[in-house]
């Protein structure tokens, strides 16, 4: 083995307070040890200090839970689909449901909240199948949310489409 590649296994397999040693053994061959042999005249050899990285604290979440969080959490995809774009929906009473497409599939504690017209809309849910009810008349637009808490995540783009329903008189 070669001796520079002995003296670093020597660096990196013994604790940082440990001497280390140099010395020629009975052959002529230099040596390093951790120890002084018997019969020998070993020379204490300096070593620098070993590098060291302090660990840094986590970052606490930010408290602003009116901006997205960082990419970090995003998801891959995350849009409303059923909805139609290029014609009215139909829904008498203004009740109907969007679908989310959400991939990788929603992560715990992270849930699903409707955002209409600009507005929070309804409960946030876990489940991508989201219903509105007693919808107005007109055009709206709708986006779905992924939040943790009070915290957005990440926000799909909105959807813009218009209700029709029954005119009573």
């Amino acid at each position: 083995m070669d001796r520079c590649a002995l003296f670093i296994l020597l660096l990196i397999a013994l604790p940082a307070s440990a001497q280390i040693y140099k010395y020629n053994d009975a052959s002529g061959n230099t040596v390093y040890s951790d120890h002084a042999p018997d019969g020998v005249q070993p020379q204490p050899m300096e070593l620098p200090p070993l590098n060291s990285v302090q660990p840094q604290a986590p970052r606490a979440p930010s408290s602003d839970t009116t901006s997205p969080a960082p990419a970090r959490n995003a998801y891959e995809v995350l849009e409303l689909t059923g909805l139609p774009t290029e014609e009215a929906l139909r829904a008498n009473n203004g009740t109907f449901t969007v679908n989310v497409l959400i991939k990788p599939r929603l992560q715990a504690p992270h849930q699903l909240r409707l955002v209409l017209d600009d507005e929070t809309y309804g409960q946030p849910s876990n489940v991508p199948i989201l219903q509105l009810v007693n919808v107005d008349r007109g055009e709206h637009r709708l986006a779905v949310q992924v939040i943790d808490g009070e915290a957005i995540i990440q926000q799909s783009p909105p959807v813009v489409f218009t209700v029709q329903r029954v005119h009573k008189p």
